[in-house]
């Protein structure tokens, strides 16, 4: 019997421990193949899930059967899983087919700077959006400061107005976020280790926080407030003043881009504080609660921990 720690230990084995996987440059053989990739996106275009045999032969238009086996039979187990029915896609397979469709493998775009809404936090000046390098870039037009940028497949663009494409990124954005702080890498699926750092190279801030995933090292850093957007509590103060936060651009809230409003309580462990003021991009709506300011407080795992509202311009103190 192995000890705890060795090799062979049933404790220490990963799920994905198999003898019969791909390496990947096998599986990039396999589906670098133009009848294998004709075979996939066959499959993708089929109306209904599985496609016989016949079926896949004739969508792919090939006569000679034994050889559309030939390349249909390297494909299965991997990429591509046989039923009673006929043929569907396995997980591998659809990464294939989202990878070409979401374009990353074959098109290169870029879009010169444009208008977008919003002021720059720090001068005031007017923000432009431009798409290079597969990445929507957000820059005050004055002073160059950075108000978003983030990874945007190119296959986004694709039908789309150039306002259209910002409320995508917009949502894009916010989802990528919640994923990496639920613990979940939108990239592999894999776990997501999240921690608070100061002055983090690369980024405008004093104290940020960064997730990374631990299986692919994937890694995105960000203000504390970009984390929290999207919390209850956030929410429905926006609610409050009749705001829909969902839909307001998140690289118009300074709150949210930098971070002038998050103040460090304690760094060991960390405790910290993020106000959020009501004024929106569109200046501070009407109602009852007009000029409040929402205060919470958080600790090294970005749980809140206190949530109070206070009028504006009223002093925040320390505990």
């Amino acid at each position: 019997m192995s000890e705890a720690g060795e090799p062979g230990d049933p404790g220490d084995s990963s799920i994905l421990d198999c003898d019969d996987c791909m390496t990947p440059a096998e599986a990039f053989a396999v589906v670098g193949n133009e009848t294998r990739l004709s075979i996939l996106e066959a499959l993708w275009r089929a109306d209904e899930r599985p496609v016989s045999f016949s079926d896949l032969r004739k969508a792919v238009g090939m006569r000679d059967s034994a050889q559309f086996n030939y390349h249909l039979d390297k494909l299965r187990g991997q990429f591509v899983r046989r039923t009673d029915e006929g043929y569907t896609f396995r997980h591998a397979g659809w990464a294939v087919i989202h990878a070409v469709q979401a374009g990353s493998l074959t098109e290169q775009p870029e879009i010169a700077p444009f208008e977008v809404e919003g002021d720059c936090s720090d001068c005031g000046g007017p923000l432009a959006a431009r798409y290079e390098d597969e990445r929507v870039v957000v820059d005050c037009v004055e002073c160059a400061r950075t108000h978003a940028n983030y990874p945007f497949p190119p296959g986004g663009l694709d039908g789309r107005t150039t306002g259209e494409v910002m409320a995508a990124f917009n949502q894009r954005v916010r989802h990528l976020h919640c994923l990496m702080a639920d613990g979940v890498c939108p990239e592999c699926s894999g776990t997501v280790e999240t921690t608070v750092e100061r002055d983090p190279a690369g980024y405008d801030l004093d104290v940020a926080v960064r997730h990374e995933c631990q299986r692919c090292r994937h890694q995105l850093t960000t203000s504390v407030g970009q984390v929290l957007l999207d919390h209850a509590e956030i929410v429905s103060f926006y609610r409050d003043h009749g705001v829909d936060l969902n839909q307001v651009p998140f690289w118009t809230l300074d709150w949210c881009t930098a971070d002038e409003y998050t103040t460090v309580l304690s760094d060991d462990p960390w405790r910290l504080r993020l106000d959020v003021p009501i004024d929106g991009p569109e200046g501070t709506p009407a109602g009852e609660c007009e000029g409040e300011r929402l205060t919470l407080t958080v600790d090294e795992d970005l749980v809140v921990r206190e949530v109070e509202r206070s009028p504006a311009g009223t002093a925040t103190t320390s505990p």
